[in-house]
């Protein structure tokens, strides 16, 4: 006869249904210790898993707050569906977590080729959501969320069976561990893998470094609990994953340059990963017109730039110059514009990324087309945020700021055409002054534009919208359409709106100011830093 089992104490854990301790290979201490280092490691890869998700996205979709909001809020409800599914595994604790572990390797470590090749390959380039690349990005951020929540309650399975404790001390355990690992793995992305291997390599680097590490703890810890033949398999699993993501490390380069070519075309001559954007230049060769793409987006076309630069530039000369401010500009060709006019003595340029500046300094068709701007003595370059710079700005005032800044519908770039940044270049202005902003196409974003110009008159500047006819600053790949380019100038008083005696000629002025007006929107609230109005 079977006697029944005494009570236990009081304040002891509750007993547990399934195997019983495992064998470890170590004392029971060292043995929770590796199991709260393995959870730190993998919680700092799906990190920077996420986190490489949202990057990437924001380059090659755009709308960093969109893709964001999507990737962590997908992510979120997946892990908790994984930690429910993961429940019929807890019998098999270690079986599962090192299947879970090369599974997670695997996705997340090919995530952002995937999604990089979804962009290349399948002509999603807009940003809406309706293409390749944006059902890639939900369903990679799906599967590495169910994967992420199943790895918790197979942790807490195998950390009670080296020690039991009650649930709520090891749940602290493992979650200190969990946030701990994920904060070295949001510090080690961008401070760490992005500058050094870049995008695609640093998510191969990463699914290794986890399929490494869950590998290792179940196969090294709790062998014990797995069959010969589930060892085995393992064995092989990671070894096929490891294989897997060291020959996309091998090819990734060339992979690069392959989905590079099928976005810019076969003429890329220039790719440059900057600490701010990636640069590319094509064309200049065959009697190809040169083309400059910050981060995906045609920025000039050799072929009509002049039309927008000196559109943008010319009808702010008119007046007493002596000093000019140009905001962005990094390429040099606003800066060609402006020194055209022999009166102006100096040309302050703020433009965060340095080493776009050393492009149109040095690249011989970038340097040509800016007419060799930045080895002229009156232009100095500081190397700055144009928010942050003019925040800090001496005494110093300008007869002209130039606002050559990406497109106001650019999440990242919104402070940049809010109501402070206005008032802040309005107080640079001397008497006089002339302040000119590059405001998006009017024709096909109207509130976008009209917008901008509501926000510059709410700083007391007063305004005069216009537009010229162009192509739009398309995706790389897309066919270009005829567009048309966006402006307001303003003015303390209502400032005039035609070029100076002697300056390159900009065709149509007056009609593109009533076309603009053909389109006004009135009543529009204006854009601020904690309220920004330029969403589509």
């Amino acid at each position: 006869m079977i006697e029944p089992h005494a009570p236990a104490p009081p304040g002891t854990a509750p007993p547990r249904s399934g195997p019983g301790p495992a064998g470890l290979p170590v004392r029971p201490a060292t043995g929770r210790f590796l199991v709260l280092v393995g959870v730190f490691v993998c919680a700092a890869c799906g990190l920077v898993y996420e986190l490489e998700l949202v990057a990437l996205a924001s380059y090659l979709i755009g709308d960093s707050v969109t893709q964001a909001s999507v990737v962590l809020s997908v992510m979120v409800f997946a892990m908790g569906i994984g930690s429910l599914l993961a429940k019929r595994l807890r019998c098999r604790a270690a079986a599962g977590f090192g299947a879970v572990e090369a599974l997670l390797a695997l996705v997340g470590g090919c995530s952002a080729m995937a999604l990089y090749a979804a962009f290349a390959w399948t002509g999603d380039w807009g940003g809406a959501w309706t293409g390749g690349s944006s059902y890639v990005l939900v369903a990679f951020s799906l599967a590495i969320g169910l994967l992420i929540g199943a790895e918790v309650p197979l942790l807490m399975e195998l950390i009670q069976r080296i020690r039991r404790q009650d649930a709520g001390g090891a749940v602290a355990d493992l979650f200190a561990a969990d946030y701990v690992g994920a904060l070295a793995g949001g510090l080690a992305f961008p401070f760490l893998l992005l500058p050094l291997l870049g995008q695609l390599t640093a998510t191969l680097v990463t699914g290794t470094v986890n399929a490494i590490a869950g590998g290792a703890l179940v196969l090294g810890l709790f062998r014990q609990d797995l069959t010969r033949r589930a060892r085995w398999l393992l064995v092989a699993a990671n070894l096929a994953v490891l294989g897997v993501l060291g020959s996309a490390a091998v090819l990734v380069d060339d992979f690069e340059r392959a989905a590079r070519q099928e976005v810019y075309g076969k003429d890329v001559r220039v790719a440059l990963h900057t600490d701010v954007q990636e640069v590319v230049l094509t064309g200049d060769t065959d009697g190809r017109p040169l083309g400059l793409y910050l981060d995906g987006r045609l920025w000039a076309d050799g072929g009509d730039e002049r039309r927008y630069h000196r559109a943008l530039v010319q009808p702010a000369m008119n007046g007493r110059n002596t000093r000019v401010l140009v905001l962005g500009g990094g390429d040099g060709l606003a800066v060609r514009e402006v020194l055209l006019h022999r009166d102006v003595r100096r040309v302050d340029v703020v433009e965060l990324d340095t080493q776009f500046v050393q492009l149109a300094r040095t690249d011989p068709a970038l340097s040509a087309l800016n007419g060799h701007a930045f080895r002229d003595p009156r232009v100095r370059v500081t190397a700055a945020d144009a928010f942050g710079w003019l925040r800090r700005a001496s005494r110093d005032t300008y007869d002209v700021v130039v606002s050559d800044l990406p497109d106001p519908g650019a999440t990242s770039s919104t402070k940049l055409y809010s109501q402070e940044f206005y008032g802040l270049a309005r107080g640079v202005l001397a008497d006089g002054g002339r302040l000119v902003v590059h405001a998006g196409p009017v024709a096909s974003r109207p509130r976008v534009f009209w917008t901008v110009d509501a926000t510059v008159r709410a700083t007391g500047l007063r305004t005069v919208p216009y537009s010229v006819g162009g192509h739009d600053r398309a995706r790389a790949g897309t066919a270009r359409a005829a567009h048309d380019w966006g402006f307001v100038l303003a003015s303390r008083a209502r400032p005039r709106l035609w070029t100076p005696p002697g300056a390159p000629h900009v065709p149509s002025l007056r009609a593109g100011a009533r076309a603009a007006e053909r389109t006004r929107l009135t009543g529009l609230p204006v854009s601020t830093l904690v309220h920004p109005r330029y969403a589509d």
